[in-house]
């Protein structure tokens, strides 16, 4: 079994081999598609039965702002796109097919010619919406999937509960890993307050769960620790720097209870995992990433492109794997690119390593945050503030636990947070409003970010 998820859909590996076979026959080889996905057995179907037969996929949140889904539509005019069925009707497209519970349908557009090693594409921000995408190539998927599946040490007989989105690189990756081993992932879009959420991993013996710092800050809320959980013996973070103390808490519970405890770190742009902290370094190193993952190297640089070779040293880090991808579109016709990147990546990210070659992280060079899991670019949210209120002077900034927006007018304080939350789809308290007199600014009108 491929995939079950909690409507009770199943998914075998034959199934899925002959849906691709299906999938080859619905669109003329290599075309783009616009795949707007949710949790569930179609979504991979749809997604993994299409990488297979070289149909290239931007895979998009079913959910997705309508005018954030139109930019990138009239940016990237895709031939294809493919929908939830009970969404279908919402679009003038030409119906082609109803399978798996997904809608593929002509747009009329012409077909968009792309660099062959192309095997799909991510959005560098899954909540924004940015026009800027991921370009991954095939190597890249079974780079990820041998690198995440050997440090996991996965097998046939896993079955990981995936509550992470699938557009999510994180959530991606899992199913990719998990496939490479012929493991059976078990998909929802269940809440996990949901009392069917419980029932799902408990009836379905999950083995493991990966999720981001919120989904082990729900966990806490909800007595985690006191749950009867006999089969699920593997549990991984991702998504962001998560708080030490709870943290702590469940690498001791997983310590006490003989159950693995794994944080990783990783980049849509590195197909996710990059580093992972082995299990017994999870209480004494906390809040270290650990070590790159296998048949990939982690570096430092210092401010001068030097390489950095002495412990708790500051300075960029840098990344050298298979799983690098091959560059950024911001149009169209990037999508004939080659690989841009040769397997090479600056992260972004100060860091340090201690004497046995765990890697600490202490701030970003980029201006990006995750918030609850969601990398959230500060930059396009500046955009949106200014789409939706033409002329307001605002400047965004923040850690991963709260972004700051300041403003210059009072009166756009409560509907500035609003839009943010409406457009985001993340909580209120992700934002903080501050009102100050002015954004302060170089020569050159660039706002100075760092007085901020």
């Amino acid at each position: 079994m491929a995939a079950v998820d909690s409507q009770d859909n199943k998914l075998t590996y034959g199934e899925l081999l002959a849906f691709a076979s299906e999938a080859r026959k619905l669109m003329p080889a290599r075309s783009l598609f616009f795949l707007l996905v949710e949790n569930n057995v179609g979504g991979i179907a749809w997604t993994i039965g299409n990488i297979c037969v070289t149909n290239v996929p931007l895979i998009l949140n079913a959910h997705l702002d309508e005018q954030l889904y139109k930019s990138l539509y009239e940016l990237y005019q895709p031939p294809y796109v493919c929908v939830p069925e009970g969404m279908a009707n919402r679009f003038d497209y030409e119906k082609v097919i109803t399978c798996y519970g997904y809608t593929l349908m002509k747009t009329g557009n012409d077909a968009c010619p792309m660099n062959d090693e192309l095997s799909h594409l991510l959005p560098t921000s899954g909540s924004t919406g940015s026009p800027k995408l991921v370009r991954h190539k095939y190597e890249n998927i079974e780079a990820a999937a041998l690198n995440i599946s050997t440090f996991f040490e996965l097998t046939e007989k896993d079955r990981p509960l995936m509550v992470l989105p699938l557009y999510y690189t994180m959530g991606l990756s899992m199913v990719f890993s998990h496939f490479y081993v012929g493991a059976t992932v078990l998909i929802t879009n269940l809440n996990m307050t949901d009392r069917n959420f419980w029932k799902f991993i408990k009836e379905q013996r999950a083995t493991s769960f990966t999720g981001v710092p919120y989904s082990f800050e729900i966990l806490n809320l909800m007595r985690f620790f006191r749950m009867d959980l006999p089969d699920l013996t593997l549990l991984t973070q991702g998504g962001g720097r998560m708080p030490k103390e709870l943290n702590l808490k469940f690498a001791e519970y997983c310590r006490d209870h003989g159950k693995k405890w794994i944080a990783t770190y990783g980049q849509s742009e590195c197909t996710a995992r990059m580093a992972w902290l082995p299990p017994k370094w999870a209480i004494e190193k906390v809040g270290s990433i650990g070590r790159a993952v296998p048949n990939a190297e982690l570096s430092l640089i210092d401010m001068d492109g030097n390489p950095i070779t002495t412990p708790n040293t500051e300075g960029e880090m840098c990344y050298r794997g298979k799983n690098v991808t091959m560059g950024y579109a911001r149009c169209r016709e990037d999508l004939l690119l080659g690989d841009e990147r040769h397997g090479f990546i600056h992260t972004g990210d100060l860091a340090y390593f201690d004497e046995d070659g765990c890697y600490y992280i202490v701030g970003r060079m980029g201006r990006f945050l995750k918030l609850f899991g969601m990398r959230v670019g500060l930059d396009e949210c500046e955009r949106i503030i200014k789409g939706k209120f033409p002329g307001l002077e605002c400047a965004c900034v923040g850690t991963d636990e709260k972004m700051i927006v300041y403003l210059t007018d009072e009166k756009y304080k409560t509907q500035v947070k609003d839009e943010l939350v409406s457009r985001l789809k993340l909580v209120a308290s992700s934002f903080e409003v501050r009102i100050i007199d002015e954004i302060p600014k170089n020569e050159a009108g660039k706002t100075l970010y760092a007085k901020l």
